[in-house]
This record gives structure tokens, sequence and C-alpha cells, in this order.
């Protein structure tokens, strides 16, 4: 009975830390049905490149910072301005629980993510857009990806 309980309880603790990852192009469709395609002048690969550099398509993920705030999600959302995770002053422009934008449907993600782009900066909010997608040739995140 009790290596049974064992084996239950570390089934457990393995799904909890278990990565749930997106496939490209599967992001790519629902960043267009969405319609983020144009979005503040900003292409699907604009997204997709965001997705990567920030999580490589994780929905899952979870980072902490420096300042005790957390990243979250597939666009790693802040926890000090954008999302409330309970355990430090949050601003939560964004009115989301931090759990919300790790949800595999993405829509609390994309809500949010689209709040960010609208304030000053676009895309340039994100440091690791910044670094690595901006001013580069992106086109090549759709390859293969057919949203017809």
């Amino acid at each position: 009975m009790t290596s049974v309980l064992l084996i239950s309880l570390a089934s457990c603790l393995l799904m909890a830390n278990r990565a749930f990852i997106i496939r490209r192009c599967d992001l790519a469709k629902v960043l267009h049905e969405e319609q983020l395609d144009g979005f503040e002048g900003y292409s699907l690969s604009d997204w997709l490149c965001l997705a990567f550099v920030e999580s490589n398509f994780n929905i899952s993920k979870v980072n902490e910072n420096a300042d005790g705030s957390f990243d979250y999600g597939i666009f790693q959302i802040n926890s000090h301005y954008w999302c409330n995770d309970y355990q430090s002053h949050s601003e939560n422009y964004c009115h989301v629980d931090c759990q919300d934008v790790l949800n595999p449907n993405l829509l609390s993600s994309i809500n949010c993510a689209k709040m960010i782009m609208s304030g000053s900066g676009g895309m340039k909010n994100w440091v690791r857009w910044k670094l690595h997608c901006a001013d580069r040739p992106l086109s090549y995140w759709m390859t293969g990806c057919h949203l017809g």
C-alpha cells in the first residue's frame, strides 16, 4: 500500500512540474484566430518570436525575478504590474490572477499581452523581444504554418 501511495505521489509531482509546450504553428493558429496579426503594428511572426524568446513556447513557465516578482506563462507576464499572484504587492493592471495566464486556452495571456502592447513601447516592453526579435527578419517563424 505504501509503495502505491509513493508512486501516486511521485506521478503527481512529475505532472505538476511538467512543462506544457505548444507547437509553433498551433500557437500561430490561436494568435491568428484572436486577430493578433497586425495588432498594434506587429505581425504573427513578432508574436511567435516573443513567445519563443520569453518561454520557449512553454505555457506553464514561471520564472522568479531578482525583485521577488514572478513572470508567468508563454509571454512571461510579470506579477508586480500585470497579474496578481497573491505573494507580493501587484498593480494587477490586467485584472487577472497569474495562475490564469498559465491556462492552455491562452485567452488570459493574450488579453493581458494585448493590454501591455497597447501602452507605450509595444513589444519593446519585453526586453528579450527587443534584444532578439526587433529589427530582424522574422517571416521564417510562419514557415509551414497553414492558417487558412
